[in-house]
């Protein structure tokens, strides 16, 4: 999904829910009759890198214990609170039959699953298989841009945009010490903030994308932002992830996809003015990025990891009767 700015984000959300409730008016027995046929579409890919994304995403080992408590596809409803979730999760689900348990925790997720838990997000640590990501939450999370501005002509500035609140001390450290700072552009969007002092109004991507580095640092969970502002010529400025989603941000590379700053902040100044004075490795980074993300564009084969997900979630969880007859 490609974007520019905020009221064609608008625009595609309302797509987004439209598309999706005409897709709950058909039968689940369509999908469940193609499933056979969306599996068999492996042959047509590298049956390697689809293994390696799907055993990121899903680490259940065999027979992992699925409590007796956990429910059933059929009480996977659409909710007042969850609905993008909903619809995406039941976007795959719906292919399998609705007698199969799965749990499911929609939101924020900020700890590991003590059972096994399809989730949007999860904290990157070796002991995380419990939590099997799904890509949940696209029309917010998903998002890339198409970015026209030649990254020697943007402003030499770091643009910070988004909400600040006591749930994401991050963000209240950050611009506690940056706020006033001569190469910083930032601004928190809440209106109605305990920290309206820092309250600047949002502005669109293609704004944004007028600046040579855009902040990216994680708010309750992970970036909102990191997906489009690395499908940019501008880079990305984080700390190092700490959560991650179906991006595998867990996977990123510190100064190779994007510029890495100290938990603490405290090299912000000389890391800016460093890749200020190198634009050739700015470049480099950019194309990396951009390199990475690639990978996500292609909608036939994020289906087919997905479904992939979770077959490999009944499987492990002894729940092998998942193909229609």
């Amino acid at each position: 999904m490609i974007i520019r700015g905020i009221k064609i984000h608008e625009n595609i959300k309302q797509f987004y829910y439209a598309k999706n409730a005409l897709k709950l008016i058909i039968p689940n027995f369509f999908y469940r009759k193609a499933l056979r046929r969306r599996l068999d579409a492996i042959k047509n890919y590298d049956a390697t890198y689809l293994n390696e994304r799907v055993n990121y995403y899903n680490k259940l080992k065999p027979n992992s214990n699925l409590p007796k408590h956990v429910g059933s596809l059929q009480n996977l409803k659409r909710g007042k609170k969850h609905t993008t979730y909903f619809l995406d999760s039941n976007s795959i689900t719906r292919y399998f039959y609705d007698n199969l348990r799965v749990n499911f925790e929609f939101g924020d997720v900020i700890k590991i699953s003590k059972i096994p838990t399809i989730v949007k997000s999860r904290p990157i640590a070796k002991d995380n298989e419990n939590s099997v990501l799904l890509k949940l939450n696209k029309v917010r999370h998903f998002i890339f841009t198409k970015d026209t501005n030649a990254f020697e002509s943007k402003k030499d500035i770091l643009i910070g945009r988004g909400g600040v609140s006591d749930k994401k001390p991050k963000r209240i450290a950050f611009f506690k010490r940056y706020f006033n700072h001569p190469l910083c552009d930032l601004g928190q969007t809440n209106k109605n903030s305990k920290y309206h002092f820092w309250y600047k109004q949002k502005i669109s991507i293609e704004k944004h994308l007028k600046y040579k580095f855009i902040l990216c640092l994680e708010g309750i969970d992970v970036s909102s932002n990191l997906k489009w502002v690395m499908s940019s010529n501008s880079i990305a400025v984080m700390t190092r992830p700490t959560f991650e989603t179906w991006f595998m941000e867990g996977k990123l590379i510190p100064n190779v996809h994007y510029l890495e700053i100290k938990n603490d902040y405290s090299d912000l100044e000389e890391c800016l003015k460093y890749y200020i004075n190198h634009p050739d490795e700015c470049l480099k980074i950019i194309e990396n990025a951009k390199a990475y993300v690639e990978q996500f564009k292609d909608k036939r084969r994020e289906r087919l990891i997905s479904l992939l997900v979770m077959k490999k979630y009944f499987s492990v969880t002894n729940q092998n009767t998942f193909l229609e007859h």
